[in-house]
């Protein structure tokens, strides 16, 4: 019992120590604490400079709060607003979220850009070597020796037989010229024969047997395919007729049709490749035979004909066809990776990959397109690298802010600063700042809005008033931020107007009014 009561007693006694010690030096620990959460507050980060609405960046506070959507304000500090001056829409993306996004970027280069164009077409007969059969005289078809369209017919193989008043005719005039004996009238009789189309061979035994045909029979003038058939046995023909025609398909055409937009591409000489659906996995070669003059009126769309071998005469007049045609320019001309241009209804952006982990969106101007490249006329340079995975998850949170206006690019220089009208809407004294609404600024292509700004020092503040209307000089910071740097308040001679420093591009003549002159000089 002794022992429990010995502890006891111990216990109690330094829990009394204890209370003492604390109550004496509690002075201490409390500045202790105090100075470690300073030092947490600090490793947290500095003082926002302002607040912003996450959906409008020109929506600014200097205090938390909703924006006009019912969002929380975003705290902006100065690390956010450091930089190098990449204007504004440039966003910036720690190293592990871009490994997260799978972020891949490619170099614009200049390079030969090789353009396809895909169309279709039809397997037609090679014009150059097909032949129509007409009868030069008027008479019936006593017998026909090809039955259908598509038959296939040697070089002197018979086609017709034909009898003609005509050609009975022609044939006695000869046998009468021999009888007499006349060679002059005897050549006028068979070139008056051969003129019919009478074969050689058909003369030769007439002038030896002397015994006129009632019939003669007309042969095949080349080897190849019968086409257009338009008689039959026992039809009366005419020399306006087309009786038949004999095409070959050792070479065929192809009569393809392209876009308006890419006639400039098409020219004769350039490979084509082709394939038909009835024949998968097999490919022909061949080239552009012929640019048509004209467009078709209707369709807007330009005639190509192209020439290919036709081994086996596999390809059979009006097969359908899949063309390619391969225009290779010959000039270099800056390329970017197809996939890495965000197309819209109208306009065409790419996201620039900047140094360190900094993206921006810019506006390019886009030409023809190729199966692995597109052709940026202006916007881009050589050697900017782009982004070509994740892009429109980049894009579209650039695209909040971005002026889409590529800085320091060519000779175009954009200022860094621009003076215009403004009317104060609200002062903010504490923070040095101000709610402005400001016309429109050419020089920066912006247009009339309201905005909070950051006063400079230099700018009297406590002569600025609500409901004022004077002009401000609007200067760009080295963090992508934008102040007032100077006023001119109007009636007064201190920053009164000086016509030296008025440039029309800042102001309108329409905007100028006489009392923003001194009195005392107007009335001079």
């Amino acid at each position: 019992m002794k022992k429990i009561m010995t502890i006891l007693g111990l216990l109690l006694a330094g829990t009394t120590i204890g209370s003492l010690i604390t109550l004496t030096n509690y002075p201490l620990l409390s500045e202790l604490a105090g100075v470690s959460q300073e030092a947490e507050k600090d490793s947290a980060g500095k003082k926002p400079l302002y607040w912003v609405a996450p959906m409008d960046p020109n929506y600014k506070r200097d205090k938390p709060g909703k924006s006009p959507m019912g969002m929380d304000l975003i705290p902006v500090y100065q690390e956010d607003s450091s930089g190098s001056d990449t204007g504004p829409g440039t966003i910036k993306i720690s190293p592990d979220v871009v490994n997260n996004l799978g972020v891949r970027t490619a170099l614009a280069e200049r390079k030969v850009m090789h353009t396809e164009i895909q169309t279709v077409g039809y397997v037609k007969y090679d014009e150059d070597q097909l032949v129509n059969i007409h009868s030069r005289v008027n008479g019936w078809i006593e017998k026909l020796y090809v039955k259908a369209s598509g038959d296939p017919v040697k070089k002197g193989q018979p086609l017709y037989e034909i009898y003609s008043p005509q050609l009975v005719n022609a044939q006695e005039e000869l046998v009468l010229a021999l009888n007499r004996k006349t060679p002059r009238l005897v050549k006028a009789a068979e070139d008056r024969l051969a003129a019919l189309r009478v074969p050689r061979f058909a003369i030769k035994r007439l002038k030896k047997s002397k015994n006129v045909k009632q019939t003669i029979t007309f042969y095949a003038p080349q080897s190849g395919v019968v086409d257009n058939l338009n008689i039959r046995q026992g039809f009366f023909v005419k020399p306006d007729a087309t009786i038949m025609s004999i095409g070959t398909l050792e070479q065929v055409w192809v009569e393809a049709e392209v876009f308006e937009r890419q006639a400039s591409e098409v020219a004769v000489g350039l490979s084509v490749t082709m394939t038909l659906d009835y024949l998968p996995g097999k490919e022909w070669r061949g080239v552009v035979d012929y640019v048509y003059p004209t467009l078709n009126a209707k369709t807007r769309t330009l005639r190509v004909r192209l020439r290919f071998e036709n081994e086996n005469d596999i390809l059979k007049p009006d097969m359908f066809a899949q063309v390619a045609i391969h225009a290779e320019s010959s000039e270099e001309t800056l390329l970017v990776p197809k996939e890495a241009v965000i197309r819209t209804g109208s306009v065409n952006r790419v996201v620039l990959a900047l140094k360190e982990g900094r993206f921006k969106s810019i506006n390019v101007n886009v030409g023809r397109f190729d199966d692995h490249s597109a052709e940026i006329l202006s916007g881009l340079a050589e050697g900017d690298r782009i982004v070509t995975s994740a892009q429109f998850l980049i894009d579209s949170e650039s695209s909040k802010t971005s002026d889409f206006k590529r800085m320091n690019h060519g000779n175009e220089a954009i200022p860094n600063s621009a003076w215009v009208e403004a009317t104060i809407n609200s002062l903010m004294a504490e923070h040095r700042m101000i709610n402005a609404s400001h016309r429109a600024i050419s020089q920066w292509d912006w247009p009339e809005m309201t905005m909070d700004f950051i006063v400079a020092e230099s700018v009297d503040f406590a002569s600025l008033e609500q409901g004022m209307t004077l002009q401000v000089e609007i200067s760009k910071t080295q963090g992508d931020q934008y102040q007032i740097s100077n006023v001119r308040i109007p009636g007064t001679n201190e920053n009164m107007f000086n016509l030296d420093d008025i440039s029309l591009d800042d102001m309108s003549l329409d905007d100028m009014s006489l009392d923003d002159m001194d009195n005392g000089d107007h009335k001079k």
